[in-house]
This record gives C-alpha cells, sequence and structure tokens, in this order.
C-alpha cells in the first residue's frame, strides 16, 4: 500500500508540472471566462512546413465568417503553427500572410466578445500582425494578401491605441497605400473584402480626412458583387445602412432599413446582430 500511494503522490506531482500555462487565469491573453478550453493538436518535432501550416489551416477553419462561438484558442494555436512553420523556412509566403491573418482575426474576436483587456491585445497583435503582413508583402509583392491584412491590422492596431495615435504614426497613408495596391492586384480578394475595407477606411476617417463620396462608391460597387450577400461581409450592410442614415430624405433612410432588416437574416453573428437592431431601434 506504501508503494502505491508513493506512486500516486509521484503521479499527481507529474500531472501539475505537465499541466500547460499558457492559458492559465482567464484562458489566454485576454481570453473571457466564458470561452471554453478546446482540444487542440500539439505538433511534432519532425514535422514538415506543409504539415505546420495544414495542422494551422484546420484550427481557423470557420475564421472567415467572422461568427465564432469559442475559438479564441485555436485562432492563438495557428499562431504557434504558423510560427512554427516560418521558423523552419523563414521565406514561406503561405506562412507569413497567414499568421497575419491570424493576427487580425484574434484581435477581432476579442474586441467583438470585449474580452478582458482587448484594447492592448488589439494593440499587441495588431502590431505583430503588421509586421508579419509587411514579411508576406517582401515575399509576395505581386500578390494582395499581404498588403490586404497589413490595413486589416491597422485596423484593429486603431482599435487599441485609438484612431487619432494610429494616424499621428503615419499608419493612415500606409493603409490606403496597401488597401489600394491590394484593390489593384484583385479587388475580388477575400470575397470582395478588398473593396468593402476600403469603403470603410475612407468612412471613419476624421474630418477632414474621410471621404464620404470615395466610401459610397466603394459601398455601392461591394454591393454589386455576388459576395454581398455572404454572411462574412454582414457589415457590408450595416455601414452602408450608417452612412445612408445620415442622407436626407425618406429614400436613403428606406433602404437602410431594408438592409439592416437584411442583415439579421444572413448573420447569427451576436455582434452585428446586436449592432443592426440598435440601428434599426433608432428609425
Amino acid at each position: 500500500m506504501r508503494g502505491r500511494g508513493l506512486y500516486l503522490l509521484v503521479f499527481l506531482i507529474s500531472m501539475l508540472v505537465l499541466v500547460p500555462t499558457a492559458f492559465a487565469e482567464g484562458g489566454g491573453p485576454g481570453a473571457s471566462k466564458e470561452t471554453p478550453k478546446a482540444e487542440l493538436p500539439e505538433a511534432g518535432p519532425a514535422e514538415t512546413v506543409d504539415a505546420l501550416i495544414a495542422r494551422a489551416d484546420e484550427l481557423m477553419k470557420g475564421t472567415a465568417a467572422l461568427y465564432l462561438e469559442n475559438e479564441l484558442e485555436k485562432i492563438a494555436q495557428s499562431i504557434e503553427f504558423y510560427e512554427k512553420a516560418l521558423h523552419k523556412d523563414p521565406d514561406n509566403f503561405e506562412a507569413a500572410w497567414k499568421i497575419a491573418k491570424s493576427h487580425f482575426f484574434y484581435a477581432e474576436e476579442s474586441r467583438k466578445r470585449g474580452v478582458t483587456g482587448w484594447q492592448k491585445i488589439c494593440e499587441e497583435y495588431g502590431r505583430r500582425g503588421m509586421a508579419y503582413a509587411e514579411k508576406a508583402v517582401s515575399l509576395g509583392p505581386d500578390e494582395p494578401n499581404g498588403y490586404y491584412y497589413f490595413a486589416l491590422n491597422v485596423g484593429t492596431y486603431k482599435d487599441g491605441v485609438g484612431l487619432l495615435t494610429a494616424i499621428k504614426e503615419g499608419l493612415k497613408d500606409k493603409t490606403q497605400k496597401n488597401l489600394e495596391k491590394a484593390y489593384e492586384l484583385d479587388k475580388t480578394f477575400d470575397k470582395a473584402g478588398v473593396i468593402l475595407a476600403l469603403g470603410r477606411f475612407w468612412q471613419v476617417l476624421p474630418w477632414p480626412l474621410n471621404d464620404k463620396d470615395k466610401a459610397m462608391a466603394y459601398y455601392r460597387e461591394f454591393q454589386k458583387t455576388p459576395y454581398f450577400a455572404a454572411p462574412k461581409n454582414v457589415q457590408g450592410h450595416i455601414h452602408l445602412a450608417e452612412m445612408l442614415t445620415d442622407q436626407w430624405g425618406s429614400g436613403p433612410k428606406e433602404e437602410a432599413r431594408k438592409l439592416l432588416t437584411d442583415a439579421l437574416e444572413i448573420t447569427d453573428d451576436p455582434h452585428w446582430e446586436e449592432k443592426a437592431k440598435k440601428l434599426l431601434a433608432a428609425f
């Protein structure tokens, strides 16, 4: 019995030592208490770059829909796998732009869920995401991926540090340049997310930098694409509706109401549902 007791004690101590601490006290960098821990795969030491990227891609499945329920830990794990792939092959374009994408989604989802410390997360992950996106641009200058995710990461960084700080750091011009380059290379990239991002860019800048006419032109262009009604792009309905409600006359407001009603039908993302309902309630 004594031997069994000693064996049990050793076993319990070993289990305590082996428990991962990366997501201790809140479930990861700023993760909310509501986010349950996920069963995540571990990379073997001899895995190839392609295998590591494939593992990360599997973890990121569904993130393009922008309405994850409890996937923050999976996004964080995908970052680890992409980093391992880049460590093995520093010139791997696919790993570079995809890790920039994962950084954007981690920050964006943290903000949307109101995770404790989300501003700091947006600042940190946005900055890192920009760096990886710039690396992707250097590796694939003729592809839209790096330019696009640089701009999106600027957006999350801005959410963390504030719009005026981002502008003071020269990120307005960099964002415009990157988005326009992505538009030039392939404006339908990410289901025309490039067009939508340009509309939002010109919409949210403070006066006198903003340009409502340009924003509306991009939103109208996006509205004509086959991706307008996709659940991922529900924000296109909402941002266009925001602009229409500021215009004179009943026509724009009727269109805005229709856009918001349609938005509620094409998405089950709680963040965008709440946004659409608030705007509808203002009519």
